[in-house]
């Protein structure tokens, strides 16, 4: 027992000193994880990816800029910039010029993942920030990116929510939506835009490889328990928060790198879900 209760002061004490990254992988697993619903659906999960990656290096071009300007550059807004970007770029249709969207979207996790390491590079004094970007931390994120990833996935979670009929019908049904009077197309120039935002402020605050898990992940895990769509919303943003606060406090008591504990548990519950499918599946 009191060794117990020494472990509990210790985590108190490491929720004062650390909450600002606690409440942000909560909030960014909840947000990510009701998103990723959609992103499985429309079978997204690299394009998820591709952002994370390309958000990692717009903070590393951040750092960068800051150091070659003497002045400091907001890396969530090389974030949000370096994303925009590539969303922008895989709207276009790709296709219309014989090539892929998954071809483009390899050609721009390679080179955003190259460029983010060389630049990292290049900027020594800031390496374990761009290690932090792509791997993930715990001691980084700051009242600041608490406040702009509140400011960003919040509102983004609420029109997600008020539109989301409409986009879980564009999702399954792209034609039946046309015949129905919906405006396809800007419904999911919509939902890349609120992927992109929530994914480049969270990759900021919290890692690159973390936010990738909590956009794919805990959505899987819904579609493959629930056979409602609507439950697998609410059932992918609870997961998404485990997997957030509850990874930082796996790492607490073990002692674990945190985005890689996140990660981890993220694709855990994922491993439930499929093992309840194939339960149910079998009863049925």
């Amino acid at each position: 027992m009191p060794a117990e209760i020494a472990i509990g002061e210790q985590f108190a004490a490491a929720f004062l000193l650390f909450r600002e990254a606690i409440l942000a992988a909560v909030v960014a697993g909840l947000v990510l994880g009701w998103l990723g619903v959609h992103v499985v659906l429309r079978r997204m999960v690299f394009l998820t990816a591709t952002l994370t990656q390309t958000a990692g290096l717009g903070v590393a071009l951040a750092f960068w800029l800051g150091i070659v300007l003497g002045g400091a550059v907001p890396p969530v807004l090389g974030a949000l910039a370096a994303s925009l970007v590539v969303a922008g770029l895989l709207s276009l249709n790709p296709e219309r010029l014989g090539v892929s969207r998954e071809a483009v979207m390899a050609l721009l996790w390679l080179l955003a993942g190259g460029l983010a390491v060389l630049v990292g590079d290049c900027i020594a004094q800031e390496a374990h920030d761009i290690d932090a970007i792509l791997l993930g931390t715990a001691v980084l994120v700051t009242s600041t990116d608490l406040a702009v990833l509140l400011g960003l996935a919040l509102p983004a979670l609420g029109i997600a929510i008020v539109l989301q009929q409409r986009l879980v019908f564009t999702g399954i049904d792209p034609d039946g939506a046309r015949v129905q009077g919906l405006p396809v197309r800007a419904l999911e120039l919509l939902l890349l835009g609120l992927v992109t935002i929530v994914t480049a402020a969270a990759t900021k605050a919290l890692g690159a490889l973390p936010v990738f898990a909590f956009s794919v992940l805990p959505g899987l895990a819904s579609l493959l328990v629930l056979p409602s769509t609507r439950g697998a919303f609410v059932l992918a943003g609870v997961l998404g928060a485990v997997a957030g606060g509850g990874g930082f406090l796996l790492a607490f008591l073990l002692d674990l790198p945190v985005g890689a504990t996140q990660t981890v548990l993220a694709a855990a519950l994922a491993a439930v879900g499929l093992v309840v499918r194939g339960v149910l599946t079998k009863m049925l």
